[in-house]
């Protein structure tokens, strides 16, 4: 006799609201970072230039060189989370960044951001989201590899 649960073929379990929602709100959070570390990217590369760029960091005690490699994975990191590549890593590399920013740019500001010269809570608020998305993935709808 035949054993037919054997030979049956296996369905994939239908994913849950939760875990659908999940993946929506992933790309959400994933398109909408990515697109705000590129404008600020484009900005640092347009208006403050990248010579002025890396002038500030130079005035804050920092490597120039340093301010060239922030526009570059600003802009580069940003297209990446939009288009869904490398998400986690991506995330993860935009941490430090946003840390380099809340202790060397905003640090001597206090807390607030509102504060003169604003305060690191935007930078480390932004690195705590940067901490959620890599531990999300892509999401749905990303050229990478799911979850």
């Amino acid at each position: 006799m035949t054993d037919l649960s054997q030979s049956a073929p296996t369905l994939a379990p239908t994913p849950t609201l939760a875990e659908r929602n999940a993946d929506i709100a992933a790309f959400i959070l994933r398109v909408s970072t990515g697109a705000w570390f590129l404008v600020h990217g484009l900005i640092k590369l347009v208006v403050f230039t990248p010579a002025g760029t890396a002038g500030y960091f130079q005035s804050i005690g920092l490597p120039g060189a340093l301010g060239y490699l922030t526009i570059l994975a600003e802009i580069l990191g940003g297209l990446a989370l939009i288009a869904g590549l490398f998400t986690r890593q991506v995330a993860l590399a935009m941490v430090a960044v946003l840390l380099g920013a809340a202790w060397f740019g905003h640090g001597g500001a206090g807390f607030t951001f509102s504060n003169p010269g604003g305060g690191w809570e935007y930078p480390v608020l932004w690195a705590i989201t940067m901490v959620a998305l890599a531990l999300l993935g892509d999401g749905a709808w990303s050229l990478g590899k799911r979850r």
